[in-house]
């Protein structure tokens, strides 16, 4: 049985369950949800991010939820916090901060669930956690996330190459946005 952490209008974020990993295996495995990503997750590489996923949920009691819809009980992807730490070239004068992050399969885009989601795990960090502030990292083009990152109430504070792509690539250039957690409005 898995636990629910969060329950907005349209959605349950929960615990991840055996059933989900062959969907998120599909979805990462979509051209079109990876765009903003330099390349296709193997299916070896999705398996283990949702066990490192759930990981972080029972050791910290948050993390990246799989998200669920409530009127068709069906698995979406993913939304939730994680530490982000600095790593080897991956170096960043705010680093090792918490970032919000979010991935939904194709047929759930355009319908406002990234945004209801964020919203659901903002509330969440600001009642059920000491964290204050929240960071957002998105290729420079990926404007959906952009998007909802605005819509959430993050502002965009800075830019930088992003170390793990290579020079010339499309999706070098990255954003960061920031939300001071006190600060937010309900």
């Amino acid at each position: 049985m898995s636990m629910k952490y969060i329950k907005t209008k349209r959605l349950i974020l929960r615990d991840w369950q055996q059933s989900d990993i062959t969907h998120f295996i599909r979805m990462n495995q979509d051209p079109d949800v990876r765009r903003y990503f330099p390349d296709l997750l193997p299916a070896e590489a999705s398996r283990q991010y949702v066990i490192d996923a759930q990981k972080d949920i029972e050791d910290r009691g948050f993390g990246l939820f799989a998200v669920e819809r409530r009127d068709t009980g069906e698995f979406i992807g993913f939304t939730g916090i994680q530490v982000l730490e600095e790593d080897g070239p991956f170096r960043l004068d705010f680093l090792p901060c918490i970032e919000i992050g979010w991935r939904l399969m194709k047929k759930h885009w355009n319908q406002g669930f990234a945004t209801e989601a964020a919203i659901g795990v903002l509330k969440f960090a600001e009642r059920h956690t000491d964290i204050k502030e929240i960071y957002g990292l998105a290729a420079e083009k990926n404007f959906p996330s952009i998007h909802v990152m605005e819509k959430i109430g993050m502002s965009r504070v800075e830019s930088f190459d992003h170390p793990r792509i290579i020079d010339g690539h499309s999706l070098k250039k990255h954003v960061v946005y920031k939300l001071e957690i006190s600060k937010r409005r309900p």
